[in-house]
């Protein structure tokens, strides 16, 4: 892609996001949606492959959709209430909605269905911001409207966490693995988000940390497949090695630095007097952790065919540049110990 064009794709985007920020009244927040959709699908159609184009008209459907329930809702909103400002919201109706909206738009359970078939049409890097960077607004906008019914969102939470760990359970395919990952990672948010929303923040950056690590990994070793990864310890060893603390951060283990929002999330549902939703939470969170454990162990305890073609990336040094993954890789393992820092930060 010519880089004046992929530089207005990228302002674009960063535009539509910041606008959204910015926003305090509803239709600008709807444009910045919009603007964000529009500058990620000639990024999405890049590589004029039939599996991007259907990825990238399945995308825009979904967004489309969830843009138009939210213009819907904002309208109805203002219809009823007179105003068009989002932290005023009053009305039930209008926000059930834009709950509902948005959690389309971040790819929750039961609204998931389109995340995984459309990260699976797409590259990595293009996959890295749609799990990334594209959360983020309408991120934004569920933590300003901060929904008043309760049941809907630990409805939404414990349905994004468990279908999060059972869809990623049999699949062979990595984009879709982390998918997966994405909607579970999604659904412990959207728990915890009414009752300690700095809680929601400090997941949804730990979430990218580590996903943005998972990612560069794979993209290191141009890996699509669980096979794939197989052959990756003749081509970065270290690498190889480091790979599985990674995942099982991604799955919540102590002392990695995926275990600190869930702890945290845990101990606030606790004091909430939602004991069951936390051990379903809890449990749910295993099923998550078996598909890491699998990709760790097809990395690290397989053995790859060791022919002649299995051996020959091993003798081609790698241009692409490895700082960020060192940074996001240290994030992803060593941050555990500054929990204390992380609550301190939090307490209103």
């Amino acid at each position: 892609m010519n880089p004046y064009i992929l530089a207005i794709l990228l302002f674009g985007l960063g535009l539509g996001t910041t606008i959204t920020f910015a926003s305090s009244h509803w239709l600008l927040a709807w444009m910045g949606l919009e603007m964000n959709t529009l500058a990620i699908i000639p990024l999405m159609a890049q590589h004029h492959h039939p599996r991007a184009v259907e990825a990238t008209t399945k995308y825009f459907l979904t967004q489309a959709t969830a843009a138009a329930m939210l213009l819907f809702a904002s309208v109805t909103n203002a219809w009823l209430s007179g105003q068009w400002d989002i932290q005023q919201m009053t009305h039930p109706l209008p926000i059930t909605i834009i709950t509902l909206a948005l959690a389309l738009k971040i790819g929750l359970a039961p609204v998931h269905a389109w995340l995984p078939e459309v990260l699976q049409g797409l590259d990595l890097t293009v996959g890295l911001i749609l799990s990334t960077w594209q959360k983020l607004a309408p991120f934004a906008l569920i933590l300003q409207i901060n929904p008043t019914n309760s049941t809907i969102l630990i409805i939404l939470g414990l349905t994004s966490t468990l279908i999060g760990g059972w869809g990623g359970l049999n699949q062979t395919q990595l984009r879709k693995i982390l998918a997966y990952s994405s909607i579970a990672h999604l659904g412990w948010m959207i728990l915890v988000l009414q009752f300690s929303p700095s809680l929601t923040l400090l997941t949804l950056l730990t979430y990218f940390v580590m996903t943005f690590s998972t990612f560069l990994v794979f993209k290191l070793n141009k890996a699509t497949t669980i096979n794939t990864l197989a052959t990756s310890w003749t081509k970065t060893p270290l690498l190889t090695s480091l790979t599985p603390l990674i995942l099982l951060s991604l799955g919540g283990l102590p002392p990695l630095t995926g275990f600190m929002p869930k702890w945290l999330i845990l101990q606030e549902l606790a004091k909430q007097d939602l004991a069951l939703t936390a051990t379903v939470a809890a449990l749910s969170a295993l099923l998550s952790l078996y598909f890491y454990l699998r990709l760790s162990y097809a990395m690290t305890l397989t053995m790859s065919p060791n022919n002649l073609s299995g051996t020959t990336p091993w003798r081609l040094s790698s241009t692409q540049l490895t700082l960020p993954l060192a940074i996001s890789t240290t994030m992803a393992i060593c941050l555990l110990p500054l929990t204390p820092a992380a609550t301190a930060l939090l307490a209103p």
